[in-house]
């Protein structure tokens, strides 16, 4: 049985410093034993993103501390473990592949979230050229069994530059680009969630790679992206 979710249920309970540090011991056997399994998933991505294969498993893993500066949670823990699997690294804003361990509220996901304006606007160029290819990623059977469609913030109206009527304009009034799927309690404590990860990252590497080209700046007969 894996110990994150008794840990983080009493984080979520006790959320300040003196109780951590009364808990450290916990929390670090906690923590060692998600890196473990974030390295195996980690391995298994690098089978079909091979730039993963130097990475190490604290690259991919979050800090347990809250940024509080800006925000009126003072709570200074995150009550979850998370992991970002991204070629470009977890703090880019390149595609990638998230694994959420919380609680009641496991998920795992993948895409991209709420890029910048000038990535947004590289997305939405690779829609209006490609749509097709979207709407054919998103309605494969192999994703659909694991993904209940592409998710994410929408403008309530057209974005600039794109007609009302353009054929793919639900997909470009998105301001994210997600797939995602929840994870059982039982799947965490089983360790299942591992392939469970695995199985619905290789499902969704295409949409990656739909988003990856939409970003990238290659010459590809239309021009500089």
């Amino acid at each position: 049985m894996r110990p994150y979710l008794p840990f983080l249920t009493a984080l979520a309970e006790n959320n300040h410093r003196d109780w951590m540090e009364s808990n450290k011991k916990w929390y670090l056997d906690a923590k060692a034993k998600f890196l473990e399994d974030v390295a195996v998933i980690l391995k298994g991505v690098a089978d079909w993103e091979p730039a993963l294969s130097t990475f190490q498993p604290k690259d991919c893993v979050f800090r347990q501390n809250r940024d509080v500066r800006f925000s009126a949670n003072k709570a200074p823990y995150k009550t979850n473990f998370a992991a970002y699997f991204s070629p470009k690294g977890k703090k880019s804003e390149g595609p990638g592949y998230y694994m959420h361990v919380q609680p009641g509220g496991s998920f795992l996901a993948g895409g991209i979230w709420m890029p910048m304006a000038e990535t947004l606007k590289k997305i939405r160029k690779e829609i209006d050229y490609s749509g097709a290819e979207l709407e054919k990623i998103e309605q494969d059977p192999e994703v659909q069994k694991v993904f209940k469609g592409i998710e994410g913030e929408k403008l309530k109206t057209s974005p600039r530059d794109y007609s009302a009527d353009h054929p793919y304009i639900e997909y470009l009034k998105l301001k994210s680009f997600i797939l995602s799927s929840p994870v059982s309690d039982r799947d965490i404590d089983s360790g299942n969630f591992i392939n469970i990860a695995l199985d619905g990252f290789k499902r969704m590497k295409p949409f990656q790679d739909f988003l990856m080209q939409s970003i990238e700046e290659v010459e590809d007969g239309r021009g500089i992206l």
